[in-house]
């Protein structure tokens, strides 16, 4: 934080420099975090992780229903460390959540952050104790609430943008309560318009365009990704000016994102993908490039991975990618047991339908388990991953609970288990009876870490190494 205090003391602030060699060695975690265990919940992972505007704090969203505050400090000998600060349960499974776009831990009116629950208003909780700050709701024609499945705050921090079906609902942050519906496409039997459940928004650094997409897979007469001018808008429709963009996924948009430098670029991740798709509104509605991670067989495996595994088409799982401040390296977490950061400039590209190709400049095992989200620090060199997924296989399946049944069998004294996925029985001979105890199965989980790579000693490494 001194190199942060220096440049502001001098009016001069510079994104940090992300030391990534072709080729070299990738740089060691600087510290692995595990969550806060839950005695009732014991195989846990996180799904997601946000950084808070100034990078002091952590949030992450569990498996468990539950929100995870960490916070982030230098540790006596320098490298970064991270610190549990709360846990906040939920009382329904996390939909999506976002920061406030100025939250500072060390702020108290800015540490605050939106989330959205199942069957719940929209919350505004507070960063440290998680009270209820505010609520938003959003109501169906069967006055049931609804749990949008995509946030965003406008530039200006002064509106929240929600998605879902069809819609979008715009609240303002200083009045809670009901807000304005605007809907995506004019009506159910419309092929016009944007149409599904409005699962990612981004907005461009200036404001300028707003980015929506949905899990409604592209057909060759509807896309799934429209692009809002925000400066035309009309007052008696309430419906702003849209522009389809033409994408080549046969899955649902999982995220959106504008560079921090540049508002005319975007990016898309799509489900069941291994590529991120970019777009420049100035040219094209088309695709200019896009990213692909390495094929599976490149991939370094763990100890209980399998080639049919890795072979295998990727999972409904959700990846979410970041791009760093200074707009120029985008980093993604892959299913296959590896994280990567891709150069978006000065690349050599392959052709795929005169779309250019980008293979990842540095891919490295991080995880022993599904890489699940990767987030680039605000002000230092530091990239910080979150793994673990669901395991329906013999090394990942546990049981627990169970009721008991009683048959009564005089030709087998023996004990059956059905693995891989099935109900599980025990036989036990009493006499002339047979008790049997079906149990459930449960995902397991292989890894469920966290951990912190620092990028800005990755020169110093390598010419003290020559």
């Amino acid at each position: 934080m001194d190199t942060l205090d220096a440049q502001l003391d001098h009016g001069i602030w510079k994104p940090p420099v992300y030391n990534v060699i072709p080729g070299n060695a990738p740089p060691l975690p600087s510290s692995q975090i595990k969550l806060d265990p839950d005695p009732d919940f014991q195989h846990n992972f996180a799904r997601t992780v946000q950084w808070c505007a100034d990078g002091s704090s952590a949030l992450l969203q569990c498996e468990n229903r539950s929100f995870q505050l960490f916070d982030i400090s230098p540790g006596e000998q320098g490298p970064l460390t991270m610190t549990h600060l709360l846990t906040l349960p939920q009382p329904s499974p996390i939909v999506d959540f976002v920061w406030y776009p100025s939250a500072s831990r060390h702020n108290p009116p800015s540490y605050c952050f939106i989330a959205s629950v199942r069957e719940c208003p929209v919350k505004l909780l507070d960063g440290n104790d998680g009270r209820l700050r505010a609520s938003y709701p959003i109501v169906d024609h069967r006055e049931r609430q609804i749990a949008p499945h995509s946030l965003s705050f406008s530039p200006t921090a002064d509106k929240l943008y929600c998605g879902f079906q069809d819609a979008i609902e715009i609240f303002d942050v200083q009045r809670p309560g009901e807000g304005e519906r605007l809907h995506t496409t004019p009506s159910k039997k419309s092929k016009d318009g944007l149409k599904g459940i409005v699962s990612a928004l981004a907005f461009s650094p200036t404001g300028s365009y707003l980015a929506a997409g949905t899990l409604t897979p592209a057909t060759t007469t509807a896309d799934n990704i429209a692009v809002y001018d925000m400066s035309i808008q009309s007052e008696s429709t309430q419906v702003l000016s849209m522009g389809g963009i033409c994408t080549r996924e046969n899955g649902g948009v999982i995220q959106l994102a504008f560079s921090q430098t540049d508002e005319y670029s975007v990016y898309a991740t799509f489900r069941r993908s291994r590529r991120l798709w970019a777009w420049d509104l100035r040219n094209t509605l088309a695709p200019v490039c896009c990213f692909e991670l390495e094929e599976p067989g490149h991939i370094v495996l763990s100890e209980k991975s399998t080639a049919e595994e890795v072979t295998k088409d990727p999972t409904n799982q959700k990846t979410h990618f970041d791009i760093d401040r200074g707009g120029r390296w985008i980093g993604m977490g892959d299913q296959h047991l590896a994280s990567s950061a891709d150069k978006t400039m000065g690349y050599e590209a392959d052709s795929e339908d005169d779309i250019p190709v980008i293979r990842p400049t540095l891919s490295f095992k991080a995880h022993q388990d599904a890489v699940g989200a990767v987030t680039f620090h605000p002000l230092q060199s530091v990239l910080l991953s979150v793994s673990g997924s669901r395991h329906f296989d013999s090394h990942g399946i546990h049981h627990y609970g169970g009721s008991e049944d009683t048959e009564v069998d005089s030709d087998s004294d023996s004990t059956s288990d059905v693995e891989g996925g099935e109900d599980v029985c025990h036989y036990e001979r009493s006499r002339d009876t047979f008790r049997r105890t079906r149990t459930r199965p449960r995902p397991g989980v292989r890894d469920a870490s966290m951990k912190l790579w620092d990028f800005g000693k990755s020169v110093e490494v390598a010419n003290q190494a020559e």
